[in-house]
């Protein structure tokens, strides 16, 4: 039992962020720079208000789509038990 709680907790805080990037076009020309929270609810299955990219690149064709979930985002859900999941989007055009 008590193995298997170390493993338990080890894997917990084993665990990484995720993020991923997406190129639109020829990608960033600038450093121009919005960003946003995504919401999600129940571990992050069912999407509440998720922000909209291409609103975000205010009508430019060429900017890079950057969304992860960084340190405070999974301090927040980890605060609440994985009921609320929020996640960072950052267009850089």
């Amino acid at each position: 039992m008590k193995m298997m709680t170390v493993l338990f907790a080890s894997s917990m805080l084993l665990s990484s962020c995720y993020s991923y990037t997406s190129v639109v076009g020829e990608g960033a020309k600038g450093n121009s720079q919005t960003t946003q929270w995504n919401h999600y609810v129940v571990y992050g299955l069912a999407p509440v208000g998720v922000s909209d990219s291409k609103k975000m690149a205010d009508g430019a064709k060429d900017y890079t789509v950057f969304t992860r979930q960084s340190f405070v985002n999974g301090l927040v859900s980890a605060l609440t038990f994985g009921i609320y999941t929020p996640s960072t989007t950052t267009v850089t055009k």
